[in-house]
């Protein structure tokens, strides 16, 4: 219920809908259970005594309380839902920005297929409790309140049936409900997994047609597809046990009541109209608890996803600002003082260990190391995405938590290792870096990352639409294209984390002078090449979350074993292929 009453701050914006919705529905309940009172006196003063005039007063009366019924019902549904959607969709707008709001370290505890899920599946599953829920929610109690009060006005001891079959079926709902509530989690989760098979598969489709892989990956999809069929399966087959259940009891409540009712009447306790308007009393009776349990099962499984999307909503972003944050980076100097740092709190090991390393502004740094040195985790450190679990990084002689993170990451440029571009034309991509970019700084930038050579070959040129993903050019002009959006943000900081590993060594030399005319930009290049970082001003050698060793080309050279490893590797690798 915690969940519940994280959510229901968002219905504060719907909440006049609702109220007109819930007015509307009450009023159609009163109608609705004025119809067999009157019904019932139809038929004892007007059948019974041949009255032909007040039989047809009675149904006129009848007709019109049907027809304000209806009105109500259809006003109702249209508030109900534009209430009901408005929540959804404030919801998920909610959800996606506290999403955005997150560190990386946010993120590491939720996968992206189940973020997918969770702004979609789960909410659409509440928005549907709200717009399905809201009227057996209010009309099942009211219903049955004034039907079994009714029933008891018209006839007491004929009313006692609803005292022995009322326990019996909170019990079975009770029962089913208590069977129904984990099998909803478990079919969530199943849909979680199912998403992120689909995601998968979707996103390297290329890969799969290349290694010939359709066969098996449609094996792993139809494992997936299976669990969340036998999990919906489950589910449902204990939740549609509810209604053949109320039916049994109701109907053998129905049978006592013509049993006991037939015998009023032959005795002369009861006329045939008051058991004539009781059995409708009965009738609504029994379709009000039928919606009070739907009620119960839909709570049941809204609960699921409403516990769910309030995982989100109430996860707190790991980084947070200072209460007056600096919102200006004076220069690109970078400072880490016995900096150590660990994905999750309490783990075994540190990604990086008891870091001291001094880079002044306008700089140039290589950063060197074997697969799983802490490369890429030492530059995210740099504009935040992550903090530092011990020590301090600085930047700009300031600690960076004492800055605005939008100003601390609008001062660092960042290419990160795996490349990312979004749908849309060229123009759309480089403009990430400056919203304001005219064409002559869109084409500048373009040049100094080389993305020129193929763009000027583009018919529609800076307008050419990259696809989703930018599935339309190479990884090498991939890369370039992220270069050249980072340059135009004309940050301080410049980080390149193996940001041209697809690009031909003659590319690369290109850029790297372009780069070099950028003599106040700190500029720190993680590569797996040699020559990327042969004339950097230090290069930095890490090895196992630690920094072996820190010097110049020439001086590793003459001192360093590690460096002179992969320098005899990769030079003799150039030389073999001429």
């Amino acid at each position: 219920m915690r969940d519940l009453r994280v959510l229901a701050r968002y219905l504060a914006p719907c909440r006049r809908d609702f109220a007109a919705a819930v007015a509307l529905l009450l009023a159609e309940c009163c109608l609705e259970m004025a119809i067999p009172l009157l019904m019932s006196r139809a038929i004892d003063g007007g059948v019974a005594a041949g009255d032909a005039a007040f039989l047809c007063r009675q149904g006129v009366l009848m007709a019109l309380c049907a027809g304000l019924a209806l009105a109500a019902g259809f006003l109702y549904a249209r508030f109900a839902a534009r209430g009901a959607y408005r929540f959804g969709a404030g919801l998920r707008q909610a959800e996606y920005e506290k999403v955005q709001r997150f560190a990386f370290s946010n993120l590491d505890r939720f996968s992206s297929s189940s973020l997918v899920t969770r702004m979609t599946t789960d909410i659409t599953v509440m928005q549907n409790a709200v717009n399905g829920g809201l009227r057996p929610m209010v009309r099942g109690p009211v219903m049955l309140l004034l039907g079994v009060g009714l029933s008891f006005l018209m006839n007491a001891k004929l009313a006692l049936v609803f005292v022995v079959s009322t326990p019996i079926l909170g019990a079975v709902l009770a029962l089913i409900v208590h069977k129904v509530g984990p099998l909803y989690g478990r079919q969530q989760q199943a849909m979680d997994r199912l998403n992120s098979r689909i995601q998968e598969g979707l996103t390297g489709i290329r890969a799969i047609k290349a290694f010939v892989r359709g066969e098996y990956e449609e094996a792993r999809f139809q494992e997936v597809s299976q669990e969340l069929s036998d999990a919906s399966r489950a589910t449902f087959q204990n939740a549609v046990l509810n209604l053949p259940c109320f039916q049994l009891v109701m109907y053998t409540a129905v049978a006592a009541i013509l049993w006991f009712g037939g015998r009023f009447i032959m005795e002369g306790e009861m006329l045939v109209g008051e058991l004539t308007g009781f059995l409708s009393y009965v009738l609504q009776v029994m379709n009000s608890l039928m919606m009070i349990s739907n009620v119960f099962l839909l709570l049941t499984r809204s609960l699921t996803s409403a516990r769910r999307i309030g995982q989100v909503l109430e996860e707190e972003p790991d980084l947070e600002e200072a209460a007056r944050p600096v919102r200006e980076v004076p220069d690109g100097s970078i400072d880490f003082d016995r900096v150590s740092f660990q994905y999750q709190a309490g783990a075994e090991k540190y990604a990086l260990r008891e870091v001291d390393l001094h880079i002044q502004a306008g700089e140039t740094v290589g950063i060197l190391g074997g697969t799983g040195s802490a490369k890429s985790t030492l530059v995210q450190l740099i504009p935040r995405l992550y903090d530092a679990t011990e020590g301090t990084v600085r930047v700009g002689g300031r600690d960076v938590r004492s800055y605005s993170l939008s100003a601390l990451r609008d001062a660092v440029g960042i290419v990160l290792q795996k490349n990312v571009l979004f749908s849309g034309t060229v123009r759309d991509n480089l403009k990430w870096g400056d919203p304001e970019a005219d064409d002559g700084a869109l084409w500048a930038a373009c040049r100094a990352a080389c993305a020129d050579e193929f763009l000027e070959r583009m018919p529609k040129g800076l307008d050419t639409d990259l696809g989703q993903g930018g599935v339309n050019v190479s990884g090498g002009q991939k890369q370039r294209l992220c270069i050249a959006r980072t340059l135009l943000k004309n940050p301080k900081i410049l980080i390149f984390d193996d940001s041209t590993s697809a690009v031909d060594t003659a590319t690369e030399g290109k850029i790297r002078q372009a780069l070099a005319q950028r003599r106040d930009v700190t500029k720190l290049i993680i590569a797996q090449r040699l020559t990327s970082v042969m004339e950097a001003d230090k290069i930095v050698i890490l090895e196992d979350g630690r920094i072996h060793a820190v010097g110049t080309h020439r001086e590793l050279l003459a001192s360093d074993p590690i460096y002179q490893e992969i320098y005899r590797s990769q030079m003799r690798e150039e030389d073999a292929h001429g």
